[in-house]
C-alpha cells in the first residue's frame, strides 16, 4: 500500500512539473546567478556552442 501511494505521489509530482515546467523555467531563470550559471553550463557543451555561436552572429541577407 505505503508503494502505490509514494509512486501516485511521485506521478502527480511529475506531472504538476511537466505541466508547469515553462512557468517554472522562467522562475529560476528570472534569478540572475542562477541564469548565469545555466549558460555557463551550456556554453561549454561543444555541441551546443557549435549550434548556437553561429545563429547568434549571422547577419540578415536580403
Amino acid at each position: 500500500m505505503r508503494m502505490i501511494v509514494l509512486f501516485a505521489g511521485t506521478m502527480a509530482a511529475v506531472a504538476l512539473v511537466f505541466k508547469w515546467r515553462y512557468r517554472i523555467l522562467n522562475t529560476l531563470l528570472a534569478i540572475g546567478f542562477l541564469r548565469k550559471f545555466a549558460v555557463q553550463l551550456s556554453m561549454s557543451s561543444p555541441s551546443i556552442r557549435r549550434i548556437f555561436i553561429p545563429w547568434m552572429f549571422q547577419g540578415k541577407s536580403n
